[in-house]
């Protein structure tokens, strides 16, 4: 190794969307000191890096969806021992929202297992969200797939944010899903951004595909114009019955790490979460990630219905850290 290597110049913390493959190869494949150091000196550019957001997650409609996403549990087309739920009671999701906030979490979302919402209802969600965000905390949703005047609908009633991910590159999307193309995940996009919307949108890793999708996924998401607000980072949570159970392989450590600090790096101002797959994670682990530029976590025991840490934990781990819980992170102006 040559102690003249310089990292790209184009990863200074400009807000671009025109990155190619090659940039983004080109910032991964860096030493990890010198990436880690640009992703440092990114992140403290736009946040402070003692700071990390705390979200909580809750599935409101479990199970039965009639999509075939190759990695969920909650997809009809597997038997993976999840029974499917009606959606819930507006006071039942009001009240767990409260008991997130007052364990630290400033964000809420709810989850359901569809393809799309049923015009039907749009009505009880729209209820739901006006609840959550009478509480003071900020809301988020992630539905499937939206019409425009949903889209109009649900910011009407007070969401913040709607989460919708990629999941992967364009090129391995289709061996993980067939019922829907991810022309329509961007469409919708779309209509969330139309109706004035912050978007959730990141991808799942360790999920059998190769090192050139992680980076076309983040590729895909740094082009986004503009960058999604919050981009969590997934690494898939094992569930048995599913056709990527047969696929999946575990990340190294380190090539996860290298994953949040491009991330950083490319979306500057955007939240990084380090979302499922926390339970497998070293303390050390996360602290690198966090070194990297990850700013938010979810906390509560259960990512709508896989393991989670239990926040008592990670209460700890970010205490021996000196890291803060904080409302929210807000990026600093360009």
């Amino acid at each position: 190794m040559t102690g003249d290597r310089q990292p790209p110049a184009a990863a200074d913390g400009a807000i671009r969307s025109d990155w190619s493959r090659q940039e983004i190869r080109d910032i991964h494949d860096l030493p990890l000191p010198d990436l880690l150091h640009r992703s440092q000196t990114v992140h403290r550019r736009f946040f402070n890096p003692a700071e990390i957001e705390a979200a909580s997650l809750l599935s409101i409609k479990t199970g039965g969806c009639a999509e075939d996403c190759g990695y969920c549990s909650q997809s009809a087309h597997y038997d993976t021992g999840i029974k499917a739920s009606r959606l819930m009671e507006v006071e039942a999701v009001v009240e767990a929202a409260r008991v997130a906030r007052d364990a630290g979490a400033s964000r809420f979302c709810m989850g359901a297992a569809w393809r799309s919402p049923k015009d039907r209802d749009m009505g009880r969600l729209c209820t739901m969200i006006a609840g959550v965000r009478a509480l003071g905390m900020q809301t988020c949703a992630t539905l499937g797939m939206l019409t425009p005047d949903q889209a109009v609908s649900l910011r009407e009633a007070g969401l913040d944010y709607y989460s919708h991910n990629v999941d992967t590159s364009p090129e391995h999307y289709g061996r993980i899903i067939t019922t829907r193309t991810i022309e329509d995940r961007l469409e919708t996009i779309g209509h969330v951004r139309a109706a004035g919307i912050a978007l959730c949108c990141g991808g799942i890793v360790g999920m059998g595909e190769r090192p050139a999708d992680r980076l076309g996924l983040l590729h895909l998401l740094a082009n986004l114009d503009p960058h999604p607000e919050s981009v969590p980072i997934n690494h898939w949570n094992a569930v048995r019955g599913v056709p990527v159970a047969e696929t999946a392989e575990p990340l190294y450590p380190l090539a996860f790490v290298r994953l949040v600090a491009v991330a950083r790096i490319v979306m500057p101002r955007s939240v990084v979460r380090i979302s499922a797959g926390r339970s497998a994670m070293s303390e050390e682990l996360q602290a690198l990630c966090f070194t990297a530029g990850a700013n938010s976590i979810f906390i509560g025991s259960v990512l709508l219905t896989t393991e989670n840490p239990d926040q008592d934990r990670d209460f700890a781990m970010l205490r021996r850290m000196g890291l803060e819980l904080v409302a929210s992170v807000v990026p600093a102006a360009a």
